[in-house]
């Protein structure tokens, strides 16, 4: 699949998994292609931990529905109801979970470009899952990143040390199929920013657009 093919089918999975095994070998090649992000002064500060383990994984979607929940509570009207109908995450029919973790102490105890930007390790780390992403798109496989969760919970369910950012829970696995639109255009939530929005010229002002579209 060409790198721009793959940028145009990426998709957050949630409700598309089939919970197919992944073969070690293509696991292995989408980590590799994680760890091959370019980093902060060359300090790689991610790690990976893959779970596996129903028990873990059914505690960790428990604790992500009593989150959803928590948002659910806060909308009204018809945003409630457009909430309703979409699916935040995919813990127990992927195949499994691949957290990912920052840890600043990587690459110390100076490292190179981060002393007039503190969270240049932590955009490094989210290079990492973006590449992830982008191979097992390339792979034929889903990813889902979860976001409904408290950082403490998660990291004391997985043993993760003081000082160390569990950044995002990412559902990996087969999928039947991935969405053409994704979701939260599909159900209404949000539309589709268009480029011309995003993009300044020189200065950035307020209300802009250009013709790059």
């Amino acid at each position: 699949m060409q790198l721009y093919d793959a940028i145009a089918r990426r998709r957050d999975v949630r409700a598309e998994f089939d919970g197919g095994p992944v073969p070690d070998e293509v696991l292995m090649r989408v980590l590799g292609a994680a760890h091959a992000a370019p980093s902060v002064g060359h300090s790689q500060p991610w790690d990976f931990v893959l779970v596996e383990s129903a028990e873990t994984r059914a505690a960790f979607q428990r604790h992500v529905a009593a989150e959803r929940d928590v948002f659910a509570g806060q909308l009204a009207g018809e945003r409630a109801a457009t909430f309703a109908r979409i699916k935040v995450e995919g813990i127990l029919e992927s195949s499994l979970g691949v957290v990912v973790t920052y840890d600043a102490s990587h690459g110390g105890p100076a490292v190179l470009g981060r002393h007039a930007i503190a969270d240049a390790g932590l955009y490094s780390t989210c290079l990492a899952i973006q590449n992830l992403w982008l191979a097992a798109t390339a792979e034929g496989l889903g990813v889902g990143w979860v976001s409904f969760y408290r950082e403490e919970f998660l990291r004391e369910l997985l043993g993760i040390p003081d000082g160390v950012r569990p950044v995002a829970w990412l559902c990996l696995g087969t999928v039947e199929r991935l969405q053409a639109t994704p979701d939260l255009e599909r159900f209404g939530w949000r539309r589709k920013r268009p480029l011309g929005e995003a993009v300044h010229r020189e200065r950035y002002r307020y209300g802009s657009a250009t013709s790059v579209d």
